[in-house]
C-alpha cells in the first residue's frame, strides 16, 4: 500500500492487530507514513486495536522495549492509552526488575505489566477486564512511590478449561 490509500485501508476495517517486532523501527515507519495519525482516527472512531509485545506497548504513553541493542530501555510510544506498559513480565528474566526500576526512577509513568498469555481489555482509556489463555498468568499495576515502585497483582480471568 502507498501512503495515499493507507488511510482508507486502515479506516475500512473493524479491527487492527499488531504483532511482535521492533517497536522503535515500527513506530518510525508508522510516523513516516502517517499511519500513527490514521490509527488514532481508527481508535477514536471505535475500531478495535490490539496486539502482542510491540503491539501492546505501542498504544501506551510508553513502554519497556528491547528494540535498542543492550539493556532493556524505556520508550515513548503513541499515547492512545495513559501510562506505561511492559509485556513478557513473567517470561523474560530482566523485564520485571527493569520495569520496576524505570517506574521508580521516573523513566516511565505508572503502568500495567502483563505476563505472557494475558490480554488487557480497554474501553476508551479505561481498563475494563484482564483475561488470560494461561491458568496462572496475571497482570500487574506498577506505581511510583517515592524512589521505589509498588507492584500490585491484578488477577486475570482464565478463559480455558480448568482440569
Amino acid at each position: 500500500r502507498t501512503p495515499r490509500d493507507l488511510e482508507d485501508f486502515v479506516l475500512g476495517h473493524d479491527t487492527k492487530f499488531v504483532g511482535v517486532g521492533n517497536t522503535r523501527s515500527m513506530l518510525a515507519v508508522w510516523r513516516e507514513w502517517s499511519l500513527d495519525v490514521y490509527l488514532r482516527k481508527a481508535w477514536e472512531s471505535g475500531i478495535v486495536l490490539g496486539g502482542a509485545s510491540a503491539g501492546s506497548i505501542c498504544w501506551f504513553d510508553g513502554g519497556v522495549t528491547d528494540s535498542v541493542a543492550g539493556p532493556l530501555t524505556a520508550m515513548q510510544c503513541l499515547g492512545f492509552l495513559p501510562g506505561s506498559n511492559c509485556p513478557h513480565y513473567d517470561s523474560e528474566i530482566l523485564r520485571r526488575p527493569s520495569y520496576r526500576r524505570m517506574i521508580a526512577q521516573g523513566a516511565l509513568t505508572d503502568g500495567i505489566a502483563a505476563d505472557d498469555g494475558v490480554a488487557l481489555h480497554f474501553e476508551g482509556t479505561k481498563l475494563k477486564r484482564i483475561v488470560s489463555s494461561l491458568p496462572r498468568a496475571s497482570a500487574w499495576r506498577l506505581q511510583r512511590a517515592g524512589r521505589r515502585a509498588i507492584e500490585t497483582r491484578l488477577p486475570a480471568r482464565y478463559l480455558g478449561t480448568r482440569r
